[in-house]
């Protein structure tokens, strides 16, 4: 929002009014365009005070709308014209101050806002995919089996592949079924008995609930 004041100027505070009401509540572009055609004096200064108060804002004219422009009545000047048989008539000169107020645009001010909104959307973006990146990790670790390296048969590697099929546990493995068993050989050439290391499973599963 800008303003500017014109002060005492010499118009008819009443004769600028009529200008005024038809200027306010317009884009400053569209009234400045429409006062340049206007033959009336005050209709040449109230475009003036206009101009003055957009750049007073450091505006674009298409940017902002009158918000209000206002004619309040100034100091009378007053003359005396010599008549007949001597006598005088009161000549009366009025002056006005005119007053305009100007204001951005909703359009340009949310255009202006689209910016700083989006870029609020992309940190909101990042932080959230942040946090779900972190969610899977933390799950891993909550769901972090037992060290299966520690029975019997089964070394670091073939520990991560018993893993990667969802046996983690001591309990798990000692659960295995023929299948199961079958597969894994097949799958991976388990070296060894397998039926040992499930043994020993079941020894460490029974150590547990002891």
């Amino acid at each position: 929002m800008s303003t500017a004041t014109l002060k005492f100027i010499r118009v008819s505070p009443t004769k600028a009014r009529l200008i005024a009401r038809e200027v306010q509540g317009m884009n400053a572009e569209l009234a400045l365009a429409a006062l340049e055609f206007m033959p009336n004096k005050a209709a040449g200064i109230i475009a003036k005070v206009i101009a003055s108060a957009v750049a007073n804002g450091d505006f674009e004219p298409e940017e902002v709308i009158i918000t209000s422009c206002r004619v309040d009545k100034a100091a009378v000047m007053k003359r005396w014209r010599p008549r007949a048989r001597g006598t005088a008539t009161r000549i009366l000169k009025p002056t006005a101050h005119i007053f305009v107020e100007v204001t951005e645009s909703a359009s340009v001010e949310a255009a202006k806002a689209t910016p700083a909104k989006e870029a609020a959307k992309k940190t909101e973006k990042k932080v959230t995919a942040k946090k779900e990146a972190v969610k899977p990790a933390a799950k891993k670790a909550e769901n972090k089996g037992d060290d299966l390296t520690k029975i019997k048969g089964i070394g670091k590697v073939y520990a991560g592949k018993l893993q990667a099929e969802g046996i983690e546990t001591f309990e798990a493995v000692a659960n295995m079924t023929q299948e199961q068993i079958d597969m894994m050989e097949e799958k991976y050439s388990f070296k060894g008995d397998f039926r040992d290391s499930i043994a020993d499973a079941k020894n460490f599963v029974t150590k547990k609930e002891a």
